[in-house]
């Protein structure tokens, strides 16, 4: 976080030599040497002045103030989708997930549910990231969005948002994961879900996954404070 830029140094007042000097040059100099030093110390105090209005409008400024921001740290993920939501996209799954523990929970948060119902297996994760500000929070954004090509935005949902699904083959069973990344003022809320049939060895079609991956995000956004909530979700 950047610090607040201290004021200017106010100025310095007159050194014992320098009043001395100017008593002597006073003393020395006839009748109109009062009315010179005067002038002199008028000079002074007016520059002191206009140095210490300079300081204080500096230091009033607005652009020296860092903007607050919107979002301090991140909220409890665990409870950021609705317990229907979770039993409709995780089917089995305990509605109260798991924290995945963080290093500092004031700037990142994670939440997981996952569960193999018959031979449905399902896995959704909430992570709410918190930057210093909008800018730093965009340039992850972005960094973000250009590492998981191929997907699209997803219109009113925070700031920005996107959504991309892919699909992967090990062997021989395949596995599809939707991501979507909002960007609400200075927090980022990602969620990843993905499923896979044990049976068929195929993976859920991609219009379930990036539905899925999209209703939770709703949810999340909505458990931010920003964005549309998981009723308005379609």
């Amino acid at each position: 976080m950047r610090s607040l830029p201290l004021p200017l140094a106010l100025t310095a007042r007159l050194t014992p030599v320098a009043v001395l000097a100017c008593a002597g040059w006073a003393l020395s100099s006839g009748p109109a040497a009062p009315q010179a030093a005067a002038g002199h110390q008028a000079n002074q105090q007016t520059s002191s002045q206009s140095s210490s209005s300079s300081s204080s409008s500096a230091s009033s400024d607005p652009s020296s103030t860092a903007a607050a921001k919107a979002y301090g740290t991140a909220p409890s993920p665990c409870t950021s989708v609705p317990a229907a939501t979770v039993k409709s996209l995780v089917p089995g799954a305990k509605t109260t997930g798991k924290e995945i523990p963080s290093t500092d929970t004031k700037l990142r948060r994670t939440c997981s549910w996952n569960a193999l119902q018959g031979y449905d297996y399902r896995w959704l994760d909430v992570t709410f990231e918190i930057s210093e500000s909008d800018q730093a929070a965009t340039q992850e954004y972005e960094q973000r969005v250009k590492e998981k090509s191929g997907g699209g935005a997803v219109p009113g949902l925070g700031n920005s948002a996107y959504s991309v699904v892919g699909l992967s083959t090990e062997d021989k069973q395949q596995t599809r994961e939707g991501v979507v990344m909002v960007r609400v003022s200075n927090a980022l809320v990602i969620v990843t879900y993905n499923g896979s049939d044990f049976e068929t060895k195929k993976a859920p079609g991609t219009d379930e996954i990036n539905k899925g991956a999209i209703k939770a995000a709703r949810a999340a956004v909505g458990a931010l404070g920003g964005g549309q909530s998981d009723s308005q979700s379609g």
